[in-house]
């Protein structure tokens, strides 16, 4: 067989350069690209912000806000009933309930209660710990998307847009933001399962998409190596490790300077960082110093790895460490059947952390530089997905309007913003969609959402998009 030489000596010394510029870098941070990897796009932040850093509690699968927070007594009225016609007003709906030749109303089968200075509706019976925060959050009852089904729906809140590819929010922050600790990546991504039906997640929800890739988020495991091969492999120690690398490196140096790729530079970065984290994330994982009374605040889970509360309790510790978003999935909130017993687990798993996370945070000066959202895809339908039981029903998904909350960093405490209709199905007031909420999230850290852009395909691209966002004012304190 006839080999070209040229072509040959060209695959060689590219493998030989991408080797040496990865391997190299390791021991000499400041090679390449050193100042954006740690600091940013010059220029950013655009202005002071109240938030360091932002931990997104993301449900996955579509929370009940009609079970959870958008309460209102005239539901107990209409149990049963059919939804009007002048509700629906002909709005979209899924193929799942498109086949219905009925659509009964169902009111929260649990109690609600006011709580907190201002007389906040919570399900008592659901988030009774959350319900002691309420003075501490903003609950956002308008939010809406366009979106009705889970894969559009959940790309469309992470990425600014319903079809795949483009940037995650976390990855547009750690690009224009960069890191805190040299040692961590700025954009770092938990999951925990919950007991409820579960819809997949897929890695392009933390992607970079056409960002350079050291910007996608770091998927820490919950057992064994926290990411993969981040340890030595058996019988080489750091030291031996460091030998092997500058012997590559001054073999290596000399051919990198001829290739200009910006992904190979995007590798070297990810090269430096994992053996950066080497020596940061085996501590940060290991929470068995941590007081008594702070474990306590996130409930008897918190001693289960993968579990929501355990990662909570890692999403402040990272936080600590100066990482700049940390983004918790948790999944299992579709109930299309059985809503009164999964949602009872779902909630089950997510309340008493949520609550402590936000008291760990007051408790360590963190609350005010600590910006805190949770919240899913979209909501879910007042009428009932298959036959209506005495203690038995679903909801379908739906996305005209849903509910948020947030806390920490610049948020009004004890405030609830927009109102929706009797049935939970339209807005009458203050509509919030998501590039509304991406653009705030952003605000708070210190991001004009117009200027961090990225030119791609001959557009300056942005997670907001070219429609129209705006900061929600009104929430802020």
């Amino acid at each position: 067989m006839h080999y070209d030489p040229t072509r040959r000596r060209f695959l060689l010394n590219t493998g030989h350069g991408m080797g040496a510029a990865a391997l190299s870098s390791l021991w000499n941070p400041g090679l390449i690209g050193s100042a954006q990897a740690a600091g940013g796009l010059p220029g950013f932040p655009n202005f002071a912000p109240k938030a360091k850093r932002a931990i997104y509690l993301f449900f996955s699968g579509g929370p009940s806000h009609i079970d959870t927070f958008d309460y209102k007594p005239e539901l107990r009225d209409i149990h049963g009933k059919e939804l009007p016609d002048s509700i629906r007003q002909g709005q979209r709906i899924t193929g799942m309930t498109s086949g219905q030749k009925s659509f009964p109303c169902v009111a929260p089968m649990f109690e609600f209660e006011r709580f907190g200075k201002h007389g906040t509706w919570v399900n008592k019976d659901l988030l009774p710990h959350t319900a002691g925060i309420v003075d501490d959050i903003t609950i956002i009852k308008s939010m809406n998307t366009e979106a009705v089904n889970h894969d559009p729906a959940i790309t469309f809140i992470n990425t600014g847009v319903q079809q795949q590819g483009k940037p995650s929010m976390g990855s547009w922050l750690s690009y224009g933001l960069g890191s805190e600790n040299e040692n961590m990546p700025a954009y770092v991504v938990m999951i925990s399962r919950g007991r409820g039906q579960l819809q997949a997640l897929y890695d392009r929800l933390w992607g970079s998409g056409f960002l350079p890739s050291s910007h996608q988020g770091v998927k820490l495991r919950s057992s064994g190596e926290p990411v993969l091969y981040l340890n030595n492999p058996p019988g080489i120690d750091r030291d031996a490790r460091r030998g092997m690398l500058d012997g590559l490196k001054e073999l290596n140096s000399g051919t990198f300077k001829k290739f200009a790729d910006p992904e190979t530079q995007s590798r070297i970065k990810q090269y430096e960082m994992a053996f950066r984290m080497q020596a940061e994330v085996p501590d940060l994982m290991d929470i068995s110093k941590e007081p008594k009374h702070v474990k306590d605040l996130y409930g008897p889970a918190v001693e289960k790895p993968g579990s929501f509360a355990r990662n909570c309790l890692l999403a402040r510790r990272m936080a600590e460490k100066g990482v700049r978003f940390l983004q918790l999935f948790h999944r299992g909130w579709d109930q299309h059947g059985s809503l009164p017993s999964k949602l009872r687990q779902q909630c089950g798993d997510i309340d008493q952390p949520c609550a402590g996370l936000i008291k760990d945070l007051k408790e360590r000066g963190m609350f005010e530089d600590t910006l805190v959202i949770c919240g899913g895809e979209f909501g879910r339908t007042i009428y009932s997905q298959g036959k209506l039981t005495k203690d038995n029903h679903g909801r379908d998904h739906h996305g005209r309007c849903f509910t948020t909350w947030m806390a920490g960093a610049g948020i009004k405490r004890g405030f609830e913003h927009g109102k929706t209709d009797n049935h939970s199905y339209n807005i009458l007031q203050d509509p919030v969609h998501i590039r509304d909420l991406n653009a705030t999230i952003l605000h708070q850290l210190g991001v004009h959402h117009e200027k961090l852009t990225f030119r791609y395909q001959g557009l300056d691209q942005r997670l907001t998009g070219v429609e129209e966002a705006r900061v929600v004012k009104e929430i802020l304190a």
